[in-house]
């Protein structure tokens, strides 16, 4: 079957391979088998890894983008060679922990899936340098991702996750009116209710403590929303939601650490800090 034991590079793309028999049952143990390294199957019908390619124990890249794909076979670790595999534009929904027993994979694509989580252990992915998982269903990132330490490219537009971190990222800028009843506030500028409208005021003795303790500022309709978790009773953390006047308000070098937190819980919320300010560079650029 197929004895070509020069064949370096298959390509197959759009020719509505994915029935039965579109591959031969022995294609790893044909001379192919052992020479191939590049192997391009996207665009075609397949609804699953074919499971004759598992046995192309030299195969380098594979490409399944296109296709009809509802899975990965845990058996895709056995292709230890692979530095390349695309899977992008399928209907997988997760990814097999198996995957991460590629020890030299380093471009790994899975965009336009249907995933809505990451196994921890891609992390053990030492080589990985790229990692694509743009339009899928992502809500949120495993903590151990931050151990890819080669990795160069994270591509998560497209996904719940980013779509709810831009948007808690949004902040209004104070209007003009606000800048004004901050100035007033933070400077003491004395008035009396006879040199100002009523409106104004009014409008004055709305303002709220920033609880930032090194800010002193104040805000009126212009906040940071955040959510802070505090101990209760010594047995329980609650989270709590409080608003702070600014952005810069919420980051770990301008606010100290509340008298019912934890220096434990601090730690981890500067290291938390850290992590989020890296992940945000990765999401916003």
């Amino acid at each position: 079957v197929l004895p070509l034991p020069r064949l370096h590079t298959l390509l197959a793309k759009n020719t509505r391979l994915g029935g039965p028999g579109s591959l031969p049952k022995g294609l790893g143990q044909a001379p192919l088998g052992r020479s191939l390294r590049v192997l391009n199957l996207s665009g075609n019908r397949f609804a699953e890894v074919p499971p004759a390619l598992l046995g192309l124990r030299g195969l380098q890249s594979l490409s399944l983008g296109g296709n009809r794909l509802h899975g990965i076979p845990p058996d895709i670790q056995e292709l230890r060679s692979l530095e390349f595999l695309y899977l992008g534009g399928n209907f997988i929904t997760s990814i097999p922990p198996e995957l991460a027993n590629l020890p030299s994979l380093s471009y790994l694509v899975l965009c336009d899936n249907k995933i809505q989580s990451i196994p921890p252990q891609l992390a053990q992915l030492h080589s990985l340098r790229s990692l694509s998982l743009h339009n899928n269903l992502l809500t949120y990132l495993p903590r151990e991702i931050l151990n890819l330490v080669h990795l160069e490219e994270l591509s998560l537009r497209g996904n719940p996750l980013v779509v709810r971190f831009v948007r808690d990222l949004t902040y209004n800028p104070p209007s003009l009116q606000e800048l004004a009843g901050r100035t007033i506030k933070t400077r003491n500028v004395p008035y009396a209710p006879s040199d100002l409208p009523e409106n104004l005021v009014r409008y004055l003795s709305l303002a709220s403590n920033c609880p930032n303790p090194k800010c002193g500022g104040v805000y009126f309709d212009s906040c940071v929303r955040q959510i802070k978790f505090v101990d209760f009773c010594g047995k329980y953390r609650i989270p709590l939601m409080h608003y702070l006047c600014s952005p810069e308000c919420s980051s770990p070098c301008s606010s100290a650490s509340q008298s019912s937190t934890s220096q434990s819980e601090s730690d981890s919320e500067d290291e938390a800090s850290v992590a989020a300010r890296r992940m945000q560079k990765v999401l916003l650029g």
